[in-house]
């Protein structure tokens, strides 16, 4: 068989990145549960009606469907079903389907795959892990779980920060501010401004005022005023003020807008109490996607600003509803796999190694394996991982493979007397050569021994 081509886009950790992953997701998990935040799973597969209620997304879905399908088949079972590319679209399906079952508001957090056709790069990928978390009210959800969400993000990134991890910074801005000042200029076709202002990292103010003329209506004038707005940040109250002065330079101020602000204005406010320097107003930040309504956000690494948004997220009001009760939410996930490639190709973070075995348990020959099998029972009954050599080889080979592995420990087994009375053993640490009589029944490792971890590299 030729040796196969690895698949663009399709990450597959070496064991020691795998070690580095697991540690991130459990760190987010204690941090989300915590903070009340009860864990779900759902589906890997949704109607492709219901996935592309997200906005512009119908080029990124993965259509499932057999191989030899059936001609006869049901409509479900002949190519509308697609993967999810995302963990908010299944949660609202989810929600609507168990109301009955929750008590709300929902507090609610989500570690899965999720499946994406986009062009990979560094940090995109068509399959890759998110971590989620939402917050969703039945009828009404109060605005201030659009202040505490973000922050509890802060925490779970900010609970990585011992291992190296470069802080984070929330960027935040709020739809109605958005849409208010737009409309204020007179621009109706506010979807179009926001998708044109999405992209102004990408291609720059000059490229997204030619967007802005060519598919939002704008004037040159209109256009102008949209990259003033977009250029507003800060990480005070202050930002409400000068948002207020602009758009009554522009003729731009409504109703909406003072909502808006006033919203954005309590964010930065309470944020700026609570995690001083996290949180940054940026008029800039839109998320393309439609279906936001209040507050949105996008989280970068400091100093690593180029791998893009590694957190996102908005306020929804009308994502989920049954046509009687609305459940309105809001929410915010972590792209946990842009987050780890960019910790492992940077070398910021490393596993002390990739296996979980501390001992490895030599075997003096094939006749004596029992005892050897005896000790690993023992030890593993007290919680310490192990496992026996492969083969009764010398010593130093025995003593060679549990070094290439990165087990730190070697066990030998006694001999026995004369009379068959088991002889002491000994258990060798072979990264400093100790070596030192020990007991199956009472010996354990070090704590920093016990199970690999992950540690700031250098």
């Amino acid at each position: 068989m030729a040796r196969p081509t690895p698949l663009s886009g399709f990450p597959e950790w070496l064991p020691d990145g795998r070690v580095v992953e697991q540690h991130v997701l459990d760190v987010l998990r204690r941090t989300f549960e915590l903070h009340g935040f009860a864990g779900i799973e759902t589906r890997a597969v949704e109607p492709l009606d219901q996935l592309l209620r997200k906005g512009e997304t119908s080029k990124e879905v993965y259509v499932l469907r057999r191989l030899h399908e059936d001609p006869d088949a049901a409509p479900e079972r002949s190519g509308q079903l697609g993967l999810h590319f995302d963990l908010t679209v299944p949660f609202a399906r989810y929600v609507l389907e168990n109301a009955g079952h929750l008590a709300f508001p929902f507090r609610r957090y989500q570690i899965q795959k999720v499946w994406r056709g986009e062009r990979p790069q560094d940090g995109r990928f068509r399959e890759f892990v998110q971590a989620d978390i939402d917050v969703v009210g039945a009828g009404a959800l109060p605005y201030h779980y659009e202040v505490e969400l973000p922050l509890v993000m802060a925490d779970a990134l900010g609970a990585l920060a011992d291992l190296g991890v470069p802080p984070v910074r929330i960027l935040v801005n709020n739809r109605k501010v958005a849409e208010g000042f737009y409309r204020g200029l007179g621009l109706d076709d506010v979807e179009a401004v926001l998708r044109g202002i999405d992209k102004l990292d990408k291609v720059g103010p000059e490229a997204v005022a030619d967007l802005l003329v060519a598919e939002a209506g704008a004037t040159p004038a209109q256009a102008a005023a949209c990259l003033e707005l977009a250029a507003v940040h800060g990480s005070d109250a202050s930002v409400v003020d000068r948002v207020r002065e602009l758009a009554d330079r522009h003729g731009a101020s409504t109703e909406l807008l003072e909502e808006g602000l006033l919203e954005l204005g309590a964010l930065v406010t309470a944020a700026a109490e609570r995690a001083p320097g996290v949180l940054v107003a940026d008029l800039k930040i839109a998320r393309g996607l439609d279906y936001y309504t209040g507050s949105v956000y996008e989280t970068v690494l400091v100093g690593h600003e180029d791998l893009g948004s590694i957190c996102s997220g908005g306020r929804y009001d009308t994502l989920a509803s049954d046509g009687a009760t609305t459940y309105p939410g809001v929410g915010l996930s972590i792209g946990v796999s842009r987050l780890v490639s960019r910790l492992l190709s940077a070398g910021l973070v490393r596993a002390t190694r990739s296996v979980p075995t501390a001992v490895l348990v030599a075997v003096t020959s094939e006749e004596g394996r029992s005892r050897s099998d005896a000790v690993a029972a023992a030890l593993r009954a007290r919680g310490v991982p192990v496992e026996v050599a492969p083969s009764a080889a010398k010593f130093g080979k025995q003593i060679r493979h549990a070094d290439r592995r990165g087990i730190p420990y070697v066990w030998f087994v006694g001999d026995a007397d004369q009379d068959g009375a088991p002889g002491q053993d000994q258990v060798k640490d072979i990264r400093s050569g100790e070596q030192v009589p020990a007991d199956p029944a009472t010996w354990t490792p070090p704590e920093q021994d016990l199970w690999p971890r992950v540690v700031a590299a250098g």
